[in-house]
């Protein structure tokens, strides 16, 4: 009787089919126009099934939120403080009709002009945010993770010393100090801006720190330090560029949070006055006494659109992460070769 040798680990399973399927795909990817490699697009392309449908669904939600705040003037009825038209007063509390779509709230606002005109404030807050903790967590992360010793320890310190604080109480004060509570339109998108931005610093933070610390050990670190290069060019070139694959979800989901705390500071009444700018949770708000009335319309469209908007993100997000994974796209692979090859 002959006993076939074990086949290593790693060899006969599909493994190095799958890298040969990823390198034909990087290869067609880096010969492809430079339209198809923009982040969006290349991971459209790239995506499949159920993947496909998540990441298209999250495209459609957050374009569309995009350019409603962008044509918000030419898609509104009316303007978002407007309680007439042509010197008749608007009914308050008037169901949805062909005058008011979506009806209107008890102060006379017609409920289809607020929604609209409360996308140009999300994403006002979403983008002033969001950005500003970016670049801050980013910046501070390569530096701490790279420089080390004291510096890194202060920052670390600093980090977590915020966390202590729940981020919605420290937006609520952060507006009181800043805006004493109820402010305009640039006031309260800057109010909710900063305070967000002060919470998610910590966040882009420690992923980048984490990172940079393994990568600093690493063999072409080490030897572009033997031949030279500066550590202005380490960090900008070989430690940036490899520390950031996971930001797109921290991103995605920090604009959705940012459209979640501007919506709970209206809520509680911290955030814009509605003569301002129009804003979702203020709404929502004044609309908590309809829905024991059976008056629906005031609070369900706003309520809807944060759905919307927060669920368009995260979808993107959540896709675009999966799809930079390598290692799940190869189990992927490997898992229909599995299923192909029990079929046969």
């Amino acid at each position: 009787m002959t006993l076939s040798n074990p086949v290593p680990p790693g060899e006969g399973d599909g493994t190095d089919a799958d890298l040969a399927v990823e390198s034909a795909t990087v290869a067609a990817t880096a010969r492809s126009p430079w339209y198809f490699r923009l982040p969006v697009v290349s991971h459209l392309r790239r995506s499949v099934g159920l993947q496909r449908g998540m990441l298209i669904t999250g495209v459609v939600l957050v374009v569309g939120l995009l350019l409603t705040a962008l044509f918000a003037p030419l898609l509104a009825p009316y303007g978002f403080a407007a309680t007439g038209a042509d010197g008749v007063k608007f009914g308050g509390q008037q169901p949805p009709s062909a005058q008011h779509l979506l009806g209107t709230t008890v102060t006379g606002f017609d409920v289809l002009s607020r929604v609209i005109w409360g996308t140009r404030t999300a994403v006002a807050v979403m983008v002033c945010a969001v950005i500003a903790s970016l670049f801050l967590g980013v910046a501070l992360g390569l530096l701490s993770g790279y420089v080390g010793g004291w510096l890194d320890r202060v920052l670390v310190m600093l980090a977590d010393a915020i966390y202590a604080f729940p981020s919605l109480l420290l937006a609520i004060v952060m507006s009181i100090v800043i805006s004493g509570g109820q402010s305009g339109a640039w006031g309260g998108i800057m109010a909710a801006a900063i305070s967000i931005t002060v919470v998610f610093v910590p966040q882009y933070f420690r992923v980048i720190r984490a990172e940079v610390v393994r990568l600093k050990a690493e063999p072409f670190v080490e030897a572009a330090k033997v031949i030279g290069t500066g550590h202005r060019r380490i960090m900008g070139t070989h430690l940036l560029r490899n520390s950031t694959r996971t930001l797109p979800l921290i991103f995605t989901l920090n604009s959705s949070e940012a459209i979640l705390t501007l919506a709970a500071l209206g809520f509680l009444g911290f955030g814009i006055e509605p003569t301002s700018a129009s804003e979702w949770g203020y709404d929502l708000n004044r609309a908590m006494s309809d829905a024991t009335s059976g008056i629906w319309w005031t609070g369900l469209f706003p309520g809807l659109a944060i759905v919307a908007a927060v669920l368009g993100v995260t979808l993107v997000g959540e896709s675009i992460n999966d799809l930079n994974d390598p290692r799940l796209r190869t189990r992927r692979k490997r898992s229909r070769a599995q299923r192909k090859k029990v079929t046969a």
